[in-house]
């Protein structure tokens, strides 16, 4: 962690006069899936800790087992943590004839190329210890023609060499649903995403999710496609696209964002799908420069109703039409420029109940400049989106915020107070974003002052450590010449 960014943090943190953590900053209301920021990894395609079950991988081949495994996990949690993600989603991890887990071989035994049970429960601990959640996948479809049960069990004929399990067959459903329920039992999951579930009912999809729920009372149950089943979170295509098409390039029509106007809170909010493309792509083929369009597109991520889901290489901007190309192997040797600020944004929405689970109001959308309001009794937020190739000015009425408040930025520092003319000003320079704590117009505020002195402090101490060693190192060079 760098000099700035533990500097962001101290100030976020004084200002908020809270822990970084959402279950401690919530004492109001236990932890739920609302509460939480989802970091959607495939196993092989994260981190290579283990090169004993390497057997048949190759790094250099996109379509081959790269090497990743549960082991990878464990050693690059750090990583995870450092962008303050809540859960982590593993994607499916039995044994399967694919990289990416999908085509199933057998839904009771973890692949080789991730590692052994040993391994698997070795991760689990060791991310629950940091109170990181766990959600992995359970393809319901899609598995592979030499699955074990297909000698036993009626399936229709998908798409290469998969098989689709006969999703009215009463035998297909008791065994699903019996596999499924012991996986997350024995292994004390804290979630489970049901995923290829497009030729499955809602009765049978409802049946597979209260059979769950009874076994596991706090289970996540998550599904990977739109449904009608009662799962707690879903993918909605409908904001996905709207999220694309407002922040793809600059001076868009963002009049889609107005979609969020009805209630999202319990849909998954997600710019790219490991299924699909990237947003990168989309993008590059724009002719856009990707940090800048995801530096702004990230601060609607995290602050936007629903629940966040970043797959994993968005904060190295990974590119990718569709799979494999868009599952690289993660390189960590990189250049993170978004990491810092994922981190920020999520440390803001870890600290803040009220901006994970607040009011949302559209205050103001016009050619790529965004103004919304996140509230409820507690606090009141204000997140602007300036996604324009000019400074933009928005005049907010005291009659959303009051009279005599000051709005903080907590991304730049920004501050805005309440002008003569009865209004405050929110006015951004072109492609940035910033958001705004309201808190009363007392004047001098002590916690931000005492925090301001303290980065001055810390940064003058950084600046004489380096000096200091520098000196040092000079003199045992001059040392070593007379000698």
């Amino acid at each position: 962690m760098n000099v700035k960014r533990i500097l962001s943090i101290l100030m976020m943190m004084l200002l908020l006069g809270t822990t970084a953590h959402p279950g401690l900053a919530s004492a109001k209301a236990e932890r739920t899936l609302k509460d939480e920021s989802i970091y959607d990894l495939l196993v092989d395609r994260f981190n290579n800790g283990d090169g004993r079950n390497d057997a048949g991988a190759d790094a250099q081949d996109p379509s081959a087992f790269n090497g990743g495994d549960f082991a990878g996990i464990s050693l690059r949690l750090q990583h995870i943590l450092d962008m303050g993600f809540t859960a982590v989603s593993i994607g499916p991890v039995f044994k399967t004839a694919t990289y990416d887990g999908n085509e199933v071989l057998d839904y009771t035994k973890f692949d080789e190329h991730f590692g052994t049970e040993e391994d698997f429960k070795s991760m689990l601990k060791e991310l629950h210890e940091k109170d990181v959640r766990v959600i992995a996948d359970f393809p319901l479809a899609g598995v592979s023609e030499n699955h074990v049960w297909a000698s036993k069990l009626q399936f229709t004929k998908g798409e290469g060499n998969t098989i689709d399990w006969k999703a009215d067959d009463a035998d297909v459903q008791r065994n699903l649903e019996e596999t499924m329920v012991d996986f997350v039992k024995t292994y004390e999951l804290d979630g489970i995403r049901l995923t290829k579930t497009e030729g499955y009912s809602k009765e049978v999809l409802d049946q597979f999710i209260t059979a769950l729920k009874e076994s596991s009372p706090d289970l996540y149950v998550l599904s990977g496609e739109e449904t009608d089943a009662d799962v707690d979170a879903k993918p909605n295509d409908s904001s996905m696209e709207a999220l694309r098409e407002s922040f793809v390039r600059v001076d868009p029509d963002s009049s889609p964002m107005n979609h969020f106007e009805k209630d999202h809170s319990n849909d998954l909010i997600e710019f790219d799908q490991l299924t699909g493309s990237r947003f990168t792509y989309d993008i590059v083929e724009q002719r856009m420069f990707p940090p800048t369009r995801w530096k702004v597109a990230v601060t609607a991520l995290f602050t936007l109703p629903g629940i966040p889901v970043m797959p994993y290489g968005t904060e190295i901007a990974v590119n990718g039409k569709e799979a494999p190309e868009s599952h690289p192997l993660f390189n960590f040797k990189t250049d993170m420029e978004l990491k810092e600020l994922i981190g920020n944004l999520n440390s803001l929405r870890n600290q803040s109940e009220t901006l994970r689970n607040g009011e949302f109001k559209m205050l103001h959308n016009k050619d790529g400049y965004i103004v919304y309001k996140i509230y409820d009794d507690e606090e009141t937020w204000i997140i602007a989106i300036n996604n324009t190739s000019e400074t933009q000015s928005y005049s907010l009425d005291p009659e959303e915020i009051g009279s005599k408040k000051r709005l903080r930025g907590l991304l730049d520092s920004d501050q805005i107070v309440e002008t003569e003319d009865d209004k405050y000003h929110v006015v951004l320079d072109r492609e940035m974003a910033e958001i705004y704590l309201v808190k009363e117009d007392k004047g001098f505020n002590i916690p931000y002052l005492i925090a301001s002195i303290m980065v001055y402090v810390l940064f003058l101490s950084f600046l004489w450590a380096v000096w200091r060693k520098g000196r040092k190192a000079r003199q045992e060079r001059k040392a070593a010449a007379k000698k």
